[in-house]
């Protein structure tokens, strides 16, 4: 097979490294992926929202499936335009594509399927939505529409900070387009988990539940990031749990979406918060959680291909997913000043190649070749995923590869998974 992933950060490396293991796999391509990706495909400098590039490049390489890691292409419909070309691809189509790219329709959707969220009231105008946060008990959620590159929420412990992630979003347009409608929603408090599912179309084939740290700093503080590490499996979850996200979650969402003529293929990612013990939903994604990729593939046994292929024939009933009895840790190191400014074009030294640790996988989310060196590239540069038989051991690991690499400014938490590890 000729796999085709779409990305460029630790997501995509981690897709790229579990597609090089399958003996299925004759050619390797990522658009327009990044240094350590090079390492394991042919990358190509297509952006990942030069939706006719992409469909030309894979019609001239004739590419048996392509894999859209991030979201933006999806909102942009490439699989829409690779169905209509006859191409073979992973990921829903631009309006199921909407359960991730409108926190509204989402929202919505919940409603209709009756499944368990919090309260929300939806704005378009200021003068209203800073009205009704009047009544509010706080905290209170404040979220952007529309797609934000995981900024666009806002958790406002007092009225003042609702007021000012209101007049951000509907005022002074801090997101563009994607805030033109916020969502002003209850604050759930709880244990937060991800649930991320095969689907296509008819079948949900639950992965793992990961459970990820969001805040930049130690003990789960600070603003915000695109996740500073992860870890998997999460104790929290039991088989009853685990069975109950599946039931009242995930299938009626898939169910909602082809009551309106919009069937979800793909990867379907449920942000869970569990309350008293029961799940409610934070929001859905419509393609792989980063970094928690990077924990749930390491863990997966059966030839990643071979799934793959049956999403886009629609036989995910016939594959026996198998996990590895084990867990695994990804740490993220960060560039000094992220989530905020930072530099790039830094040095990066002490990179172990793939091959040289049993049980570590070193997956690069915003690094480049300059020369023959490997620099810094973005706000996340790495992810340090380890696995081993207990989370600690594979923590342990973890940590103990991230150590010996090195760049100027350099940040990463030293906490991850120690809420489970106390």
């Amino acid at each position: 097979m000729k796999i085709l992933v779409v990305g460029s950060g630790g997501r995509e490396h981690a897709l790229v490294w579990k597609l090089s293991l399958s003996p299925r796999v004759s050619r390797l391509y990522c658009a327009p992926g990044n240094a350590g990706i090079s390492q394991l495909a042919t990358c190509v400098p297509i952006a990942v929202t030069d939706l006719p590039g992409l469909r030309q490049f894979a019609e001239d390489q004739s590419i048996d499936v392509t894999v859209v890691g991030p979201e933006a292409p999806l909102a942009l419909g490439m699989v829409d335009m690779f169905r209509h070309a006859h191409l073979a691809v992973v990921g829903p189509t631009r309006n199921a594509a909407r359960i991730e790219s409108s926190k509204v329709f989402a929202k919505d959707l919940m409603k209709r399927q009756q499944i368990p969220t919090a309260d929300a009231r939806v704005f378009e105008h200021v003068e209203a939505a800073l009205a009704y946060l009047e009544q509010c008990s706080f905290p209170v959620v404040v979220k952007a529409d529309g797609l934000a590159q995981g900024k666009g929420v806002v958790v406002a412990r007092t009225a003042q900070e609702a007021r000012d992630a209101v007049v951000a979003m509907l005022v002074h347009h801090a997101f563009g387009d994607a805030g033109r409608h916020v969502v002003i929603e209850d604050c759930l408090q709880g244990e937060e988990l991800t649930m991320m599912a095969f689907v296509d179309g008819n079948t949900v084939l639950p992965m793992v539940v990961a459970q990820d740290h969001k805040r930049i700093g130690e003990g789960d503080t600070g603003p915000n990031t695109g996740g500073m590490g992860a870890y998997a499996p999460a104790p929290l979850v039991t088989p009853a749990l685990r069975d109950e996200i599946v039931r009242t979650v995930l299938y009626p969402a898939i169910e909602g979406l082809a009551h309106i003529d919009s069937p979800f293929c793909g990867v379907l990612y449920a942000g869970i918060m569990v309350t008293e013990g029961r799940p409610c939903v934070l929001e859905f994604n419509a393609r792989f959680g980063d970094p928690e990729t990077q924990v749930v593939l390491p863990l997966l046994k059966t030839d990643f291909a071979d799934i793959l292929e049956a999403i886009v024939e629609h036989r995910l009933d016939q594959v026996n997913l198998e996990w590895a009895d084990q867990a695994a840790v990804c740490v993220v190191l960060a560039s000094g000043g992220y989530p905020g400014a930072y530099r790039r074009d830094l040095s990066i030294t002490g990179i172990p190649p793939l091959s040289e640790h049993d049980h570590v996988a070193v997956f690069h989310a915003g690094t480049a070749w300059k020369g023959q060196d490997v620099v810094t590239a973005g706000g996340r540069v790495l992810g340090v995923t380890a696995w081993g038989d207990s989370l600690r051991a594979a923590r342990d690991r973890a940590y103990g590869v991230a150590g010996r690499i090195a760049f100027e400014g350099r940040y990463c938490r030293s906490d991850i998974a120690g809420r489970v590890l106390m």
